[in-house]
């Protein structure tokens, strides 16, 4: 009997996504960040479940070994290169996802970046600012324009991408980050009630640390990644990146119909 055909590897090594299900099938979704990490691997998930998926992010070569990955697995995907902080970009990354399909059914905000390292009082201005920026008003710029189409299509789901590290947990050295990333929760929560009366569902996933390059301390390694996070985590591994998606596509997900609001995280314990 010969083998099986090799499943297709995405350039960093993992599994493409095995369609298992049709949840998104006729669905249009919208992906930001999803050059790569965690939003790369939504993406994946919401194709392989039917969605028609627009990828967005800065990095134009990245959204295109995005979509390329897409397409080997048979899924439906194009690019829009996008900078979150800016709203012309995001109004035109919205009215790509519209033009290709019509409408907006299921917008999932992961961009977002890691930095202002440091004790609180040596934070850099700039650095600070542009956290905030991305991770903050980029996720509010996303929203603002992906609601406003969902209330013309009559509904939709947001998940927002938040952080454990944020209103869940703290760590030293992590200000600028996890005070965006508890703005982003609590944004989210509040945009849940304004707009739940529309038919628009906002929730959050927080994941902790993740098998993804921002989860590396400079320098690091992965082999000394999975050994301090055995002390670090109760359950003593990272989180995976397909844990994440599976998360974000259940709040997606009209199994999650009555779910409005909630943060939910996925940290192995470590803010329990």
């Amino acid at each position: 009997m010969p083998n099986p055909p090799a499943a297709p590897q995405d350039p960093s090594g993992a599994l493409a996504p095995v369609p298992t299900a049709t949840r998104f099938t006729g669905r249009s979704a919208l992906v930001t960040g999803a050059g790569g990490g965690l939003g790369r691997v939504v993406a994946r998930g919401l194709a392989a479940e039917g969605a028609r998926v627009v990828v967005a992010g800065r990095n134009e070569a990245a959204l295109a070994e995005t979509v390329t990955l897409i397409e080997q697995a048979g899924g439906t995907a194009r690019a829009a290169v996008t900078d979150v902080t800016v709203a012309a970009d995001v109004r035109a990354m919205v009215a790509t996802a519209v033009a290709q399909h019509g409408r907006l059914d299921v917008a999932v905000n992961s961009a977002g970046v890691l930095g202002g390292l440091g004790p609180v009082d040596r934070i850099d201005e700039r650095e600070w600012e542009r956290v905030q920026r991305t991770n903050v008003t980029g996720v509010w710029l996303c929203m603002k324009y992906e609601i406003e189409r969902m209330r013309r299509d009559g509904g939709g789901a947001v998940v927002n991408l938040s952080s454990a590290f944020g209103a869940h947990a703290r760590r030293r050295g992590l200000a600028a980050y996890i005070a965006s990333k508890a703005a982003v929760s609590a944004l989210t929560r509040t945009a849940a009630l304004d707009v739940i009366d529309a038919g628009i569902r906002v929730n959050a996933v927080s994941p902790g640390p993740a098998e993804t390059p921002m989860s590396l301390a400079p320098g690091e390694s992965e082999d000394a990644r999975t050994e301090r996070m055995k002390h670090m985590s109760p359950l003593g591994r990272l989180t995976t990146p397909d844990e994440v998606a599976a998360a974000v596509l259940y709040l997606a997900s009209d199994a999650a119909a009555s779910v409005v609001g909630t943060d939910l995280v996925l940290d192995g314990g470590i803010s329990a």
